[in-house]
């Protein structure tokens, strides 16, 4: 026979002074120290009121350990929820959320956040709106939208936290369409619904639909937050949207004196991929903090305007200052040193990005340096670095290789490049035009005509060229 549950003694104290005052915040965004948390969970413990059905005790502790942003604080927030129920403290609409949450940050927990699930069914706290909206961000964060929407639907009132959420597991499953719809229907919208959307729109590659929301937000009086602010910036540099970047750019400085490392990221990129390389290392150079993205933004953007000395200079730079480089970084440099026509410079530095700085070469490496070996002349030597590349070539690897032999006039290796080019895209009628021109410079009529004529029997329809520009209406 089981022992009976412990019960409080009519004699017990609980501890209403002391562990409310060690764990009292004047603010709510206020952090606790992690010595005055431990020291209250320490006091509890010792003086056993953890091992009673203090319910009160066992919710202040819960919710001190639920603001602190740290697995190892999740992870003790689940172990204390676990003693609490073993000590026959029921779980409450405010106890279960906080396990919920902490068992939903990690997918390692999530078969214990399905067994929490089924506590809130059982115990009826699917009522509650702090419980529902616990569920449906567990739903949300691990990609299953379904389920959340299941939880979302049975909430007798759902608010604007549980729309969010909702949101936020469809833009995770790729279901931009669905959150897009549950944003228009939504009774009710706050400035973190509209930078969900918007960061979602931009993360799908509707740039143009999330610039015309974030300018939405603000009309209707919102505060876009850091995120918000980054994503646009983002989409204005894929769209090459200069103008409306710089309005952005203005709305930062008056709003962030001392934007993060994320913002500062985003114009960097936003002014380098635009061309205005001065003001991007302006940018770039007053920026309070930097990382790894901060340097590639600008390194990769003055690569792809020309500036390959100066590249060089800052990759140099980055070095010195205790950057580890990575795959991006190298690309960057190995573009500058192509238009620079720096072809030792960037042997040397293809060859100690594996051997010195454990970076591994992947195709966009090889098609670069295939492109600038034959720029250079250095037909053979791309040959024989593609016959040791640990993968088969792709098309940015062999057609560097052709545009090299069209420029040389190597006939030979040209018809190498252009058979694994069709072999990999038969319809690319690009490749039977440059071998056109190749054989037309060497003075082979009988060859031209027979490309000619099998690109009229292959490539149906030709691709057409467009260009796009930004005008003022």
């Amino acid at each position: 026979m089981a022992p009976p549950p412990p019960t409080l003694p009519p004699s017990y104290t609980p501890p209403c002074r002391s562990i409310p005052n060690l764990l009292f915040l004047p603010h709510l965004r206020s952090r606790l120290p992690i010595r005055r948390l431990l020291s209250a969970h320490a006091l509890a413990a010792v003086a056993g009121h953890l091992s009673l059905p203090d319910p009160h005790t066992h919710a202040l502790l819960l919710l001190a350990y639920s603001r602190l942003a740290c697995p190892r604080a999740r992870h003790t927030l689940l172990l204390l929820f676990r003693s609490s129920l073993r000590v026959s403290v029921p779980p409450s609409c405010r106890s279960l959320p906080l396990a919920v949450s902490a068992a939903a940050s990690s997918r390692l927990h999530l078969p214990l956040a399905l067994s929490l699930h089924a506590v809130a069914v059982t115990r009826n706290l699917l009522p509650f709106a702090h419980v529902g909206n616990a569920l449906v961000s567990l739903y949300a964060k691990n990609a299953l939208p379904d389920s959340a929407c299941r939880v979302f639907d049975e909430m007798p009132a759902p608010d604007v936290v549980s729309y969010n959420a909702l949101m936020d597991g469809y833009i995770k499953a790729g279901r931009l369409g669905l959150a897009t719809k549950e944003f228009m229907r939504m009774p009710q919208r706050d400035a973190v619904s509209w930078g969900t959307v918007v960061a979602g729109c931009a993360k799908a590659g509707r740039w143009e639909e999330a610039v015309l929301l974030f300018d939405r937000m603000r009309w209707e009086g919102f505060r876009p937050d850091d995120i918000v602010l980054a994503a646009v910036l983002s989409c204005c540099a894929q769209l090459g949207a200069l103008e409306k970047g710089r309005e952005v750019h203005e709305y930062v400085r008056q709003s962030r004196p001392r934007p993060n490392v994320f913002l500062c990221t985003g114009l960097v990129d936003l002014y380098a991929k635009c061309g205005c390389v001065e003001i991007a290392r302006e940018v770039f150079d007053t920026c309070p903090e930097r990382n790894v993205f901060t340097w590639n933004a600008l390194i990769v953007g003055l690569a792809m305007h020309g500036h390959g000395t100066v590249t060089l200079k800052y990759f140099d730079r980055m070095l010195a200052e205790g950057f580890r480089p990575d795959g991006v970084t190298f690309l960057g440099v190995l573009i500058g040193c192509s238009h620079a026509g720096l072809i030792d410079m960037a042997k040397r530095i293809f060859f100690e990005m594996e051997m010195k700085y454990g970076v591994s070469r992947e195709l966009k490496h090889y098609g670069c340096m295939a492109d600038l070996l034959g720029r250079a002349g250095l037909i053979e030597e791309a040959m024989e670095m593609v016959k040791k590349m640990p993968m088969e070539g792709d098309t940015y690897v062999w057609g560097g290789i052709l545009a090299g032999c069209r420029k040389h006039g190597n006939v030979e290796e040209a018809e190498v490049a252009a058979r694994h080019l069709l072999e990999l895209n038969p319809e690319d009628g690009g490749v039977y035009s440059v071998m056109t021109g190749i054989y037309a410079d060497a003075g082979r009529w009988e060859d031209v005509a027979r490309v000619r004529k099998l690109m009229d029997e292959r490539v149906g329809a030709r691709n057409v060229g467009c260009s796009s520009i930004t005008t003022d209406h």
